[in-house]
């Protein structure tokens, strides 16, 4: 128990170490036993008496204990210590058979001198094989699993994750979540590492799952010989990442062993569930937001020749899809953590072709590229070379002077390259702002190869990625006229895509048991045969949120100081966070040298995400999901399948709340943008569910869909039909106010100006 706590400490606070930590506690036995005694009095499920007074005298003991330390340094990690206990909310400690992990879970508000963003709950699994963390935004919460590298600070590395996740799942039922784990002892080389690996990754699920409780028949059963000090909570989701894509099997059939009410919604992806690499979807999501950029560039990356440079390689999912989703791809440039692949002047249907038959492959490297396909001066070249040298097209398209460069100067000269489209499909933060430190960024392994934003010279951004760019790096990419995301908006795709098998699984589930599904062959080929409609509605989230932020931009390009002040109400409210968003200050903004082109794009991309996290909890405590204006939302968010073979049974979903609340958020805040809540409620005095009602009434009664429809099919230029759409909303938000002020209200007048604006 005490080395757990010690590495949960260092993992808080990276700046000690666990040699020092270890001698403060042996130095100090007395407060060391006194620190179990106290988790014994908590956590104990043999402890007789009342807990609270065993709790108190176990507590005086270690204060007296403490008292006697007489290092302020020694006393500080002790007191750290004492903290996580007082944190603490739950543990597998001291389940019987014992566990091979021991798993704590901490209500992260509660601990001190934890950075920001702090999640509600995290749980802590450690043994000598591995040591790992889950990090959850909120009580239903979905994000995936990785296997890490970093072993001082995989926390870190998890919660950055987490934070972008937040903003991510900001379009689905759940917040976000975030887990990792590293493997330590004796490792194994290959070919043993693997079954290593999923051995240490089951024993992590376990001990998630231990301290998590279960539904049978709608009743929460806690876990045995867990002693609870928080509410109720069931809902545990996972999901693949780096180095555990091939393992949602495994976790599923750790939640069978658990009997766990989730079944094999536990772990999406699996053999039963849609395979996120064949579907591509992270990468068509990302590429729907790419293609949204060069549209309001006027240009049709989907039939006109344009130059790519990207991070990653062939056999990444986000990558391989990524670089396949035009033929009329010219990729001049990659580069992952081993290799570099040049191709200055490529033919685009010949490179295609091989970067499909590299993908086809089970496993693959940029060596494995047919090195005479590719122009002339270019090659494949390893990344930690010394000296690599450069022909005079290489040269060219790389602006560098030298005949040779090592391989990080090419690295850099990639990232820097004068090309049309920069994907980020690959794992690392390759470009900062200028006025930030390598040290800041939280990625060593690429501070080496790392640019400023102000050295970027491709037209448009893609993130198929996560992390490849720090927050304040887009924003001044955005400044200097670049077009630009945020991962967290471009990559989202996955989890939407998770988001959907898992509800479908819990209704098709229900239904079996209801016996209105024959069994689980029936449920698996009814879930197969929608894969394609579940990626078009993913699809269409993207392209929706990629066109609000346009629609935005020309909203806050009007009315500059008004989305200024927006900004700085949301920090004063809690929700943004200066420092962790990387908010300007006011004072940064009015000064901006782009007032013209509006907010910068990254940071509504923030305010999107996170404007949409609050109205969606603000709407799920008022009444408006149950409302029925707001049911067929519930509707539209299943395949047409479900809709027509099930509609009477959806409202029987668990997360029906969930689902409506979610939908009703994303379909105002992606048309009427993301002050339309903030104006009207302070115009009005309304509630954020009243307000979503009244604006649902107003969409409804005035056919605006259809309107917004012909102006989409209309096809004409993109700014014609932002332009468009925008005013389409003005006349939505007269109407909404005045349905808030109960005030009559011609919609077929307003119908009529709709036509007429349009």
């Amino acid at each position: 128990m005490l080395r757990t706590l010690r590495n949960h400490l260092l993992q808080i606070r990276p700046s000690y170490n666990s040699e020092t930590a270890t001698s403060v506690i042996l130095r100090n036995h007395a407060a060391g036993g006194a620190l179990f005694r106290t988790f014994y009095a908590k956590f104990s499920p043999a402890l007789e008496g009342d807990r609270e007074a065993a709790m108190a005298r176990a507590g005086d003991a270690l204060h007296a204990a403490l008292r006697d330390v007489g290092s302020l340094f020694d006393d500080e990690i002790l007191r750290g210590l004492e903290n996580l206990i007082e944190a603490a909310v739950r543990t597998n400690f001291y389940q019987r058979p014992q566990r091979p992990v021991v798993s704590i879970k901490v209500e992260s508000a509660k601990v001190t001198g934890m950075v920001s963003p702090r999640p509600l709950y995290e749980v802590y699994v450690h043994s000598p094989l591995l040591e790992g963390i889950h990090l959850r935004g909120g009580m239903v919460a979905r994000g995936g699993i990785r296997w890490s590298d970093r072993h001082d600070d995989f926390r870190t590395e998890v919660l950055g994750l987490m934070k972008t996740q937040m903003v991510k799942n900001s379009i689905i039922i759940p917040v976000g979540s975030k887990g990792g784990f590293v493997l330590k002892g004796s490792v194994p080389p290959r070919p043993a590492l693997d079954a290593y690996l999923i051995d240490r990754y089951r024993e992590f699920i376990s001990g998630l799952l231990d301290v998590t409780d279960n539904l049978v028949d709608h009743q929460v059963i806690h876990p045995p010989d867990v002693v609870r000090h928080d509410r109720d909570d069931s809902y545990l989701v996972v999901a693949a990442d780096k180095g555990t894509a091939h393992l949602s099997d495994t976790a599923n059939r750790v939640s069978a062993q658990y009997g766990f009410w989730l079944g094999d919604a536990f772990a999406s992806g699996g053999s039963n569930g849609y395979n996120h690499k064949k579907e591509g979807i992270t990468a068509r999501g990302a590429w729907e937001c790419v293609r949204h950029h060069f549209r309001n560039l006027g240009v049709d990356v989907q039939t006109e020749p344009f130059t790519m440079a990207a991070v990653g390689d062939m056999s990444g999912d986000v990558f391989g899809n990524g670089v396949l989703r035009s033929r009329t791809t010219r990729l001049v440039a990659a580069f992952n953590h081993q290799h570099i692949f040049l191709d200055p002047n490529p033919d685009a249907e010949t490179s295609f072709v091989e970067r499909q038959r590299l993908f086809a492959l089970p496993r693959s490297s940029w060596r494995d590229y047919d090195t005479s396909l590719i122009s002339v001066g270019g090659g494949v070249f390893d990344r930690s070379a010394k000296s690599i040298a450069l022909g005079p097209e290489v040269r060219t398209l790389l602006d560098l002077d030298e005949a040779e460069a090592s391989g990080e100067d090419v690295v850099r000269a990639i990232l820097r390259a004068r090309v049309d489209l920069l994907y980020n499909g690959g794992i690392g933060t390759y470009v900062k702002a200028s006025g930030e430190e390598h040290a800041e960024v939280g990625d060593r392994t690429n501070d080496r190869v790392r640019i400023d934003a102000t050295e970027l010279r491709a037209r448009v951004i893609g993130e198929g990625g996560n992390l490849g760019f720090t927050q304040r790096g887009r924003i001044e990419y955005w400044y200097a006229g670049g077009l630009i995301n945020t991962d967290a908006v471009d990559n989202s795709g996955g989890v939407d895509m998770s988001d959907h098998e898992v509800n479908i699984k819990i209704l098709l589930d229900l239904l079996m048991r209801n016996g209105v599904l024959a069994d689980s062959g029936e449920r698996n080929q009814l879930l197969a045969s929608m894969t394609d409609e579940v990626s078009d509605l993913v699809l269409a989230d993207n392209a929706s949120q990629a066109l609000a932020l346009t629609l935005d931009g020309i909203r806050s390009a009007r009315r500059f100081d008004p989305f200024v002040d927006l900004a700085q109400e949301l920090v004063a409210a809690g929700i943004l966070d200066r420092h962790d968003d990387a908010v300007p200050s006011r004072e940064e903004l009015l000064a901006g040298p782009a007032r013209e082109r509006g907010l910068p794009r990254p940071l509504l991309c923030v305010m999107l995400g996170l404007v949409k996290n609050w109205a969606y909890f603000k709407t799920l405590e008022s009444s408006l999901p149950d409302a029925d204006i707001a049911q067929p939302l519930l509707v539209s968010y299943f395949p047409a399948k479900m809709r027509e073979s099930y509609r009477d049974h959806l409202a029987l979903h668990p997360l029906k709340r969930e689902i409506i609340a979610t939908g009703a958020i994303n379909r105002l805040i992606n048309h009427a943008g993301v002050g339309f809540i903030h104006r009207l409620s302070a115009a009005t005095g309304a509630e954020v569910g009243d307000v979503v009602h009244a604006y649902l009434v107003a969409d409804r009664e005035t056919g605006a869909d259809a309107v917004r429809q012909r102006i989409r099919a209309a096809a004409g230029a993109a700014s014609d039909e932002q332009a468009q759409l925008v005013a389409v909303e003005d006349a939505l938000e007269e109407a909404t106010t005045r349905v808030l002020r109960k005030e009559k209200v011609d919609f077929g007048a307003v119908l009529n100006g709709l036509r007429g604006r349009t």
